[in-house]
């Protein structure tokens, strides 16, 4: 049966990162309703319904034609959450797989805005759909269309946090780096931000990564074992503070000095080569400062 989300496009070839969420989701869904045996609703269970199993792709396009009852989609979604809930696994792909029009459009929407990735985009929306999966109402009508909002809101708070957070503008970096002879890109800008105690090698290393190197807040997140919210405001808060340093007064000429609290690189210290490289700065005697930092991290 056609999908609509078949258009849905994974990451381009040859960019060494995962597959957008929802094409990751709508791949599974296709799989488990793909075959001789798919994952299917008794119907004889839902009023209004086929009296045999139905496939959950089958399902969902009953129900969102305009034909359905409301009572009868009420009641089939009822049944896909409380199996999502006692069962998991499957039937929880099986849930979200049926919400993928939805889940999609709400991600387009909100991807229009803003300096998001849409790989966080569709992460977000996708994780405010399952919370809601696990904790929405089952006594109430149009549990879809709620299960929907819950994806909108969590994308909308996420949107509305990278909105209010001003971004460093480009031109500071290439001002910046014109203005000190000792500074050669934005990367050395960063290492310089880290030597003068403005950023930490950390808030270095994920404002290089997700605004230099376009890797998605969400892997940076997934590679340091940390919360993608608290990563966006690790770089929000950091950002911040590197915006007052790039615009403030311009140090001439001299080396930059390490933090009190952060031991210098041993000698010659290397970047690491290959895909998951991790971050690391290392400090040139002559005064030149390099980050490198992760292009990838899947």
């Amino acid at each position: 049966m056609p999908d609509e989300m078949s258009s849905l496009p994974a990451r381009a070839a040859g960019q060494g990162a995962p597959a957008l969420p929802l094409a990751t989701l709508r791949d599974c869904f296709a799989l488990l309703v793909a075959g001789p045996a798919p994952l299917a609703l008794d119907g004889a269970l839902v009023a209004g319904l086929p009296d045999r199993l139905v496939a959950l792709d089958e399902l969902r396009d009953m129900l969102l034609a305009r034909s359905c009852p409301p009572a009868t989609r009420d009641a089939a979604w009822a049944v896909v959450v409380r199996c999502s809930r006692r069962r998991g696994g499957a039937w929880t792909v099986g849930a979200a797989g049926m919400a993928l029009p939805a889940l999609r459009a709400v991600a387009s929407r909100l991807g229009g805005h803003g300096y998001l990735d849409p790989a966080d985009v569709q992460a977000e929306v996708l994780t405010g759909f399952l919370a809601a999966l696990a904790t929405a109402r089952l006594d109430l009508p149009r549990i879809a269309v709620r299960l929907r909002w819950a994806a909108y809101r969590a994308g909308l708070a996420l949107l509305t946090q990278a909105l209010e957070t001003p971004h460093p503008d480009p031109d500071l970096f290439h001002t910046r780096a014109v203005a000190q002879p000792w500074a050669g890109g934005p990367d050395d800008i960063l290492a310089g931000a880290v030597a003068d105690g403005v950023l930490t090698v950390a808030e270095a290393g994920v404002i290089a990564a997700t605004r230099l190197a376009d890797v998605p807040v969400s892997a940076w997140a997934a590679c340091h074992a940390t919360p993608r919210r608290a990563a966006y405001r690790l770089r929000d808060r950091a950002e911040r503070r590197l915006i007052d340093y790039l615009a403030g007064p311009v140090r001439t000429g001299r080396a930059p000095r390490l933090p009190a609290d952060e031991p210098p690189p041993p000698p010659q210290q290397r970047a690491p080569s290959g895909p998951k490289a991790t971050a690391v700065s290392s400090f040139r005697p002559a005064g030149a400062v390099a980050l490198v930092e992760v292009a990838a991290c899947g």
